[in-house]
């Protein structure tokens, strides 16, 4: 089953890079050699590597998966990333299937039990595979060798592969996430308001009050998903969006800043020096001479 994964996605994704396919849910990653660490924020997502391995590192902690492991990201959460093994002849080949927590709701309704394994705090977690969590996700994959069935199969198999996560290991996490009220379901949306308006000034009463939290509560439980506070989580969303300015619509290091809410174009090429490695200007002119997949 694993080698039939590996061979499905890689008759998708012939180049290094990233490939959205015809499924909106799926998307498919290969690298043929090692990268190095890169900022980004991942969103809600199953991620099963089919060959290679990867690591994510949130706060200070590496999690690292590969294909016995896979990745579960239950909110939008700001990491670094990196693929650990790879080579031309066996290059990284990785998937990600975006959460559909509406789903997940439904089958919660439906009486899905879920098995009580504590009270999960972070954001995300490494799991062990099983074969029928692994013979979904290769379903799902080789749908796209018959793209008239998708429309109609898809939806049942990623109804599928949410009802194996969530009587998974991972199953209160997911559950969390999709119960109103639940402080992760309210961290949640926290999280989704800093996405849409990360260009406005933060005042955390304002923000506590929106989800039904008391600031000090909002802070313990934002940390505990996420690792730092809403205002550096806020920091890495500016920064991370001024670099794809810069690099999607060409504009300088100041207009970028002044996009994503700095008033000080100094602080920003600190931050950013601080966060990417290197000043703005050159950390965008070495993203734009490397490979597809780092870029």
């Amino acid at each position: 089953m694993l080698k039939n994964l590996a061979k499905a996605v890689q008759r998708h994704i012939p180049r290094d890079g990233m490939q959205q396919t015809c499924i909106n849910e799926l998307t498919l990653y290969r690298s043929s050699s090692p990268t190095e660490h890169d900022a980004a924020v991942y969103e809600p997502a199953l991620i099963v590597m089919a060959q290679g391995t990867k690591e994510v590192v949130l706060g200070d902690m590496p999690y690292r998966y590969d294909p016995d492991h896979y990745l579960l990201v239950s909110v939008d959460l700001a990491v670094s990333a990196r693929v650990l093994e790879a080579t031309p002849n066996r290059p990284s080949l990785a998937l990600r299937i975006v959460l559909d927590l509406a789903v997940v709701g439904e089958l919660l309704a439906e009486g899905t039990v879920v098995p009580s394994l504590g009270e999960p705090d972070r954001g995300l977690a490494v799991t062990q595979i099983d074969e029928h969590l692994r013979d979904a996700v290769a379903r799902l994959v080789e749908l796209l060798d018959t793209p008239q069935h998708v429309a109609f199969v898809a939806p049942l198999v990623l109804r599928e592969i949410m009802y194996r996560i969530l009587t998974g290991p991972q199953g209160a996490r997911l559950r969390q996430i999709a119960s109103v009220g639940a402080p992760a379901q309210r961290i949640a949306q926290a999280i989704r308001w800093l996405r849409e308006n990360h260009a406005q000034t933060l005042r955390i009463e304002q923000l506590a009050k929106r989800i039904g939290m008391s600031p000090s509560a909002l802070h313990l439980h934002f940390k505990n998903v996420t690792t730092m506070s809403p205002l550096q989580y806020q920091k890495q969303l500016r920064l991370q969006e001024a670099r794809r300015l810069m690099l999607g619509e060409g504009i300088d290091a100041a207009q970028a800043a002044y996009r994503v809410g700095y008033e000080s174009p100094s602080q920003f090429s600190r931050e950013y020096r601080r966060l990417f490695g290197a000043p703005p200007r050159q950390h965008v002119v070495a993203i734009q001479d490397l490979s597809p997949i780092s870029s």
